[in-house]
């Protein structure tokens, strides 16, 4: 090895050993790399590129979604696809940003017991889903996990949905002044298709009305968590938009 060869090995060496000019060293590179990630977000308004489809869950599915977290349905099952072919193939379409803009926690999870439930809607029909929540090893043998049949007896809490709006709203949901007014009559119209719903349809494309625990006479939670399961997946064509996030991103590029 040639002397000109061992400068720049005797300069990383003189870095390691000297603690100061190591930690000097190490904050500037992070600083640098830092500015480099963070400093474009200040130019842009939004990091999702947004999607023709895509809205916010209507009041049902809200308190469905509301009912999933509290009875931690997150812990084993996940609602993001990775763009691999093992989980694609099992699963459907890679998930998309825009598809968790208006989750407020998002449901991505951190590990599967259960399979991921991201593209869930309509694969199964309302009463499998009663079923299986009720009693699952009925509908699938080799499942671990517990029994809802709670749901179905419960009367399902209606509060004020209103101000769960007005919450979301705050924080970016893009719910009108309509949606926040009509929240309750909302909630109750989507599990009761002989009541008024009204603008429901309108409001909210793609809102599926119907009783979905095969009890008209009630608005359980079993309806709620039925109405947010079977929405999963269904409100956004996922070619068309994966390919205008792509466009989206060679323009950025």
């Amino acid at each position: 090895m040639t002397a000109a060869s061992k400068e720049p090995f005797e300069g990383h060496k003189k870095l390691e050993r000297n603690i100061t000019l190591l930690g000097i060293a190490a904050f500037v590179a992070v600083a640098i790399g830092g500015i480099v990630e963070i400093a474009p977000l200040f130019w842009i308004d939004n990091t999702i590129e947004k999607v023709k489809g895509m809205r916010p869950y209507t009041p049902l599915e809200q308190a469905g979604r509301d009912i999933y977290v509290r009875e931690g349905c997150y812990v084993c099952h996940s609602q993001m696809i990775r763009p691999f072919r093992d989980e694609v193939e099992r699963y459907g379409h890679y998930s998309l940003a825009t598809e968790s803009m208006y989750d407020h926690p998002f449901q991505w999870g951190s590990k599967r017991t259960g399979p991921d439930l991201a593209r869930l809607g309509g694969r199964y029909s309302d009463e499998w889903h009663v079923q299986h929540l009720i009693d699952p090893r009925s509908v699938v043998p080799e499942s671990v996990m517990p029994t809802y049949a709670f749901l179905a007896d419960k009367d399902l809490e209606l509060g004020d949905p209103a101000a769960n709006l007005t919450a979301l709203r705050r924080v970016g949901v893009p719910y009108s002044d309509r949606d926040i007014e009509r929240a309750m009559a909302d909630m109750k119209a989507q599990a009761d298709p002989d009541a008024d719903a009204e603008d429901l349809a309108e409001r909210y494309p793609k809102a599926q009305i119907r009783d979905f625990d095969g009890d008209p006479g009630r608005l359980t939670e079993m309806d709620a968590l039925v109405a947010y399961l079977q929405v999963l997946g269904t409100l956004v064509d996922v070619n068309s938009a994966a390919a205008q996030e792509e466009l989206a991103t060679e323009k950025g590029r």
